[in-house]
């Protein structure tokens, strides 16, 4: 199939070389000349425009931006995508954005006569190497069944979320419920430790008991604990916190525009934009632990 992939960064990268190794011809754009250089050499073919790859044969156009001003320019410009791709391309845009952002391009995009999917992923940088992404994915259920062969060349676990902007709506609220439980852990386990327990076995009584979760199990903040998590090296690489910050102010605005209480996410926003504008928004978003240690 010929797909028009735009956005190479750390995820869009690897998601893009997964449909090359899957057969697929890819015409790529980005701003970063060396991301564009990375995907010719695999295999891809560079444009200058967004507005060049929208112009070439392709049938369907991956987008994986940064954020929701990011879609909206380069769908909606002047000399975005839809001034010139044919009716009938489809869309899918993998970027997180905040719904009602996604359901604005998607109408425009339809009254263009293209169909389009919001499809946000999870799994992280490792994911997108190793073609594990989950896809939350919105929209039709005839167009996600025309996507799922190509989100399955990148991700192992597809799932229609519903109509348009639902799989925006999972990825914030599953983000959201992350960030609440991460400070929960940190919480709990720095408590533990102050009163003298270890924290191994601590980490060993929580997730065999009912305070088991993601955050402490898989992902413990705690150092030492779990030999391969961000905490046991120097929280580096794993989910950056400026992007748990991004991801948790994308859920707040999207509360406050339906009026929906989000008590424990509001919190975790301002806890992590105060780590963040300490110098750690780099850090893995589990270092927030480090809110609750003392310094050794």
């Amino acid at each position: 199939m010929n797909i028009g992939f735009l956005g190479l960064g750390n995820m869009g990268g690897p998601m893009a070389r997964n449909l090359l190794k899957a057969g697929h011809a890819l015409s790529v754009f980005d701003l970063s000349a060396t991301a564009v250089a990375a995907a010719v050499e695999a295999g891809a073919t560079a444009v200058a425009s967004p507005a060049e790859l929208a112009q070439r044969n392709v049938e369907v156009i991956i987008s994986m931006l940064p954020a929701s001003a990011h879609v909206k320019a380069v769908y909606l410009g002047e000399d975005g995508l839809l001034a010139h791709v044919r009716p009938g391309v489809l869309l899918i845009d993998c970027s997180t954005i905040d719904p009602i952002s996604a359901r604005e391009v998607a109408k425009a995009a339809a009254e263009h006569g293209n169909p389009m999917l919001d499809a946000p992923v999870s799994g992280g940088t490792g994911g997108a190497e190793a073609g594990t992404l989950t896809f939350m994915v919105g929209g039709s259920a005839g167009d996600f069944a025309l996507a799922q062969p190509l989100l399955g060349a990148m991700g192992k676990n597809i799932v229609h979320c519903g109509d348009t902007g639902n799989g925006q709506v999972a990825k914030v609220a599953n983000n959201m419920l992350l960030g609440i439980s991460m400070i929960g852990v940190a919480e709990a386990m720095s408590l533990g430790v102050a009163l003298g327990m270890d924290a191994k076995v601590l980490a060993g009584v929580i997730n065999t008991s009912s305070g088991r979760c993601w955050s402490s199990d898989t992902y413990n903040p705690f150092p030492g604990v779990l030999e391969n998590a961000p905490a046991s090296r120097g929280y580096s690489g794993g989910f950056g916190s400026d992007l748990m910050l991004k991801d948790l102010g994308l859920a707040t605005e999207a509360a406050r525009a339906v009026r929906q209480p989000v008590l424990l996410g509001a919190l975790a926003q301002q806890l992590y934009q105060g780590f963040s504008l300490q110098g750690h928004g780099g850090l893995d978003f589990s270092a927030i632990i480090e809110l609750y240690r003392k310094p050794e």
